[in-house]
């Protein structure tokens, strides 16, 4: 499974959410938190429902729901979006203000008392949810650690900048919890979506600093996120050069070997083999 671009689409807009796989993001989430008004809640619930239990609703992404805070807001979501709803309609469930592991394992609790144990996609946007981002991600129930920089920004009273040293600290510590853990680093929100040479710049820096894939609030960001988190043909050919050579070097017995006037060793091999799994998985090889 591949997770490059996350799109969050309105709960109680059924139209939106219909359309949202035709953006080709990998991930469509449909959300019942903060793009839904209260007044609205029981409407988005019903909404949901109805999108996902659909059989005409078929698309080729990963279908997610971002439910309520865990608790009775939470099992209030499920209990109205998993109702009779068959096992493959919804492939995960993201859990907003994860702030400790117990939150995912109330949430990931709830999910089998409904029946419907998918993998848990857990958000932390708060001071105590970084400071506990690596048993928030080693929880069983966890398969991507998301950070959310504007509820963070918010929560201890921050002032979001054009350059992010604000949240940098945090961003950075997210990534290494996530993959302490073996599971996804997905990046915060680039908020202006008509800045695409913005989007684009904030994408290529999450991907420096390890991310899987980011998160987008409109369908146009897909594209351009898509493409920053697809390894391009030269990559994917330095790779290809590096574990060539690694074969190579292991019939002679040879921990160390040069590819294109560069020294390999265990690092750049694992790193050659994350580009082809990225590339495998996005079919570009």
């Amino acid at each position: 499974m591949i997770r490059r671009s996350i799109l969050f689409s309105p709960g109680d807009r059924p139209e939106m959410m219909r359309k949202a796989p035709e953006s080709d993001a990998d991930v469509v989430v449909f959300d019942l938190e903060d793009a839904v008004a209260p007044a609205r809640k029981a409407d988005a619930r019903v909404a949901v429902h109805e999108v996902v239990a659909d059989e005409a609703f078929d698309p080729d992404c990963e279908v997610c729901v971002r439910v309520n805070p865990a608790g009775v807001t939470a099992d209030d979501d499920l209990r109205v979006v998993l109702d009779g709803l068959e096992p493959d309609a919804l492939d995960s469930v993201m859990l907003p203000k994860a702030e400790r592991a117990a939150d995912v394992e109330t949430l990931a609790a709830l999910l089998e008392e409904h029946d419907y144990p998918v993998p848990v996609l857990a958000l932390v946007e708060t001071a105590a949810g970084v400071l506990s981002a690596a048993e928030i991600a080693a929880a069983e129930a966890t398969d991507a650690l998301v950070f959310g920089a504007e509820d963070l920004a918010a929560d201890v009273g921050a002032t979001r900048t054009e350059s992010g040293t604000e949240v940098l600290y945090a961003r950075e510590h997210t990534v290494l919890a996530a993959s302490a853990a073996d599971v996804d680093a997905i990046d915060t929100v680039y908020t202006d979506f008509e800045d695409t040479d913005g989007l684009q710049t904030e994408t290529a820096f999450a991907k420096e600093l390890g991310y899987d894939g980011k998160l987008a609030i409109h369908p146009a960001q897909v594209d351009p996120i898509n493409r920053a988190f697809t390894p391009s043909r030269e990559r994917i050919e330095w790779a290809r050069r590096v574990l060539d050579a690694r074969d190579e070097a292991a019939a002679d017995d040879r921990g160390v070997f040069r590819v294109d006037d560069e020294m390999v060793d265990a690092p750049l091999i694992a790193q050659a083999e994350r580009i082809l799994e990225f590339a495998g998985a996005a079919g570009e090889i």
